[in-house]
């Protein structure tokens, strides 16, 4: 008998992307709105994607059994 399916956690798919090494990618927060007291150079590092801290990877692949 067939185990069952794992469902993908849609929130943590929205937010996660798998690298071909097999770690994820994420976004930085505080880009959405309150942008005029925050400065250009700091947006645009707020801009770039980073990898899940090592400590959180077990979880994010729980969410995300078929990444």
């Amino acid at each position: 008998m067939a185990t069952n399916k794992r469902k993908t956690h849609r929130g943590a798919a929205k937010r996660f992307r798998k690298t071909a090494t097999g770690k994820f990618k994420r976004s930085f927060a505080m880009k959405r709105h309150i942008l005029t007291k925050k400065n250009a150079s700091r947006l645009r590092d707020l801009d770039k994607e980073t990898l899940v801290a090592k400590a959180d990877e077990a979880v994010v692949r729980r969410m995300l059994p078929y990444a």
